[in-house]
């Protein structure tokens, strides 16, 4: 990546127009009004709100009907791979497609990557052997990671800056639904027509999206960001870099399924490879947090990790030391949901555009104080309805957060850069998911949580380890605690909305 010079505000509004006549991809960025549903940004903006949704519901449908395919596939033993397959190629993909839509423009990849997906999303649902169904999911993996960069090069070329705010909370509301619907519409149909029609089914549903948002992207987005510039050669270095993450990640992913001493071996394998990629893909600064665009990175990673490292033991904890059912500790979330979209939709309020950064900064708290309250109900005399509580203040923050962060990176971003900074950011944050949660996995093990899992069974607590949760839930706190320090340095010092040389 090369580095960003500090540039004029009327830079991030410059039109150019490709050999063939069309407005270049920054046209509509001189649209100082209007909406993301006026006549110009409508087919749009349905479009890849709808692919998002579609997403939305493959991930919360896909992990209930998961448990029924492995037993089916007698594949339990390979369970944890099945995620871990998906996260992997996604890494690799999301360096791939920033290059590629920085190149040629996110159209390209974005199509190839729903492609992917749907292939994926069909191997898995048709196999016959767990390798076969963990080798879709890795497909899954390349495309959703091609497509989620794609995206944010989309917005970030077809959309004013006044406007990507609303767009962005837009996302983040197409999660609601399938948060509290899919879940519920992925057992049904498990139950009564078979975990592969939660596969099968979805690509059906690709085509709509697609015909309605493709003639736009064409229109708003295509090209590279500037068709008078010469097209830079594909960066051999960072690819190579990125086939070493991905590898770190597996390895790391892999030695952390079990406590024995065996399994430090790939494990230190995988932080060898992790700690320089990670350095060479990520921008000059990041790890200490530089003003700009750096810290904007390190908080994404910093506020994803923290906040699903601690969900991911929430269903667990209630089930195993309240006694609840399944289905009620899942309920306990839903409202979290209705909550981060809120957050997004106030980041989105125009009024609050001046006061971003202390936005990010009270959401990073909130995050905080919710994931330290959460493991108070480990009191008994403390309702389970407080971690309900607690989990909705804390996706308040969450969806203030991410949001803003996808909002900074396109402000600090050249247009050319767009696609290759826009993958740094997915790559912090699913990066920081795997890093926290094979600390907090290994820490709740090391602490007997694993003979918690016999209670899941009969949704009652047969075995008390509190210690074991609190050694996942009060670190993630403290990690989202220096969030909130890192969220003060978003902003360049004396340059508001201009990222540092890197």
């Amino acid at each position: 990546m090369s580095a960003l010079e500090p540039r004029d505000a009327e830079a991030d509004t410059d039109t150019a127009g490709d050999v063939a006549g069309r407005p270049g991809p920054r046209a509509v960025a001189d649209d100082t009004k209007g909406s993301v549903l006026d006549p110009a940004h409508r087919a749009l903006s349905i479009g890849i709100v709808s692919v998002v949704l579609l997403i939305a519901f493959e991930a919360t449908a896909v992990g209930t009907a998961m448990p029924v395919a492995a037993r089916e596939l007698n594949g339990v033993s390979l369970y944890a791979f099945a995620f871990s397959a998906y996260f992997t190629t996604s890494l690799f993909a999301m360096v791939l497609a920033g290059q590629w839509s920085d190149r040629r423009g996110p159209l390209a990849p974005l199509t190839a990557g729903i492609s992917a997906f749907a292939a994926g999303l069909l191997l898995s649902g048709t196999a016959g052997a767990m390798w076969l169904f963990i080798l879709g999911r890795a497909v899954q993996g390349l495309g959703g990671g091609l497509v989620i960069v794609a995206l944010y090069v989309i917005v970030g070329r077809a959309y004013a800056e006044h406007l990507r705010p609303a767009i962005m909370a837009a996302f983040a509301a197409s999660w609601v639904v399938p948060s509290v619907v899919g879940p519920l519409a992925a057992g049904t149909v498990t139950e009564h027509l078979g975990w592969r029609w939660v596969f099968v089914g979805i690509p059906v549903l690709v085509v709509f999206p697609l015909a309605l948002a493709l003639p736009a992207i064409r229109r708003t987005a295509s090209g590279p960001a500037d068709p008078a510039v010469p097209v830079a050669p594909w960066d051999r270095r960072r690819i190579r870099l990125a086939l070493g993450l991905s590898a770190g990640a597996a390895l790391l992913q892999y030695g952390g399924q079990e406590l024995r001493w065996l399994s430090l071996l790939p494990a230190v394998a995988g932080v060898a490879l992790l700690v320089p990629t990670a350095r060479g893909l990520l921008p000059r600064g990041t790890w200490r947090a530089a003003r700009g665009l750096p810290s904007v990175i390190l908080l994404r990673g910093i506020a994803a990790g923290a906040f699903i490292a601690a969900e991911s033991f929430v269903p667990l904890m209630l089930v195993t030391q309240r006694g609840l059912s399944p289905t009620l500790a899942g309920l306990s979330l839903a409202l979290g949901g209705l909550t981060w979209a809120l957050g997004s939709w106030i980041q989105a309020r125009p009024w609050t555009e001046p006061y971003r950064e202390r936005l990010v900064v009270l959401g990073m708290v909130l995050v905080a104080l919710a994931i330290a309250v959460a493991p108070s109900v480990l009191i008994t005399a403390v309702p389970v309805w407080v971690v309900a509580a607690a989990w909705g203040v804390g996706c308040l923050g969450m969806g203030a957060v991410i949001s803003s962060t996808s909002v900074l990176l396109m402000k600090l971003s050249a247009p050319a850069e767009v696609g290759a900074n826009s993958a740094a950011l997915q790559i912090s944050d699913g990066l920081s998911n795997v890093l926290l949660l094979a600390a907090g996995g290994a820490a709740f093990a090391a602490l007997g949580g694993g003979a918690v899992g016999h209670a899941v069974g009969s949704h009652a607590s047969t075995g008390s380890h509190p210690a074991a949760f609190a050694a996942v839930f009060l670190p993630m706190a403290g990690v989202a605690a220096v969030g909130a320090w890192v969220a003060t340095r978003l902003h360049a010092e004396g340059r508001p909305g201009i990222s540092e040389n890197r």
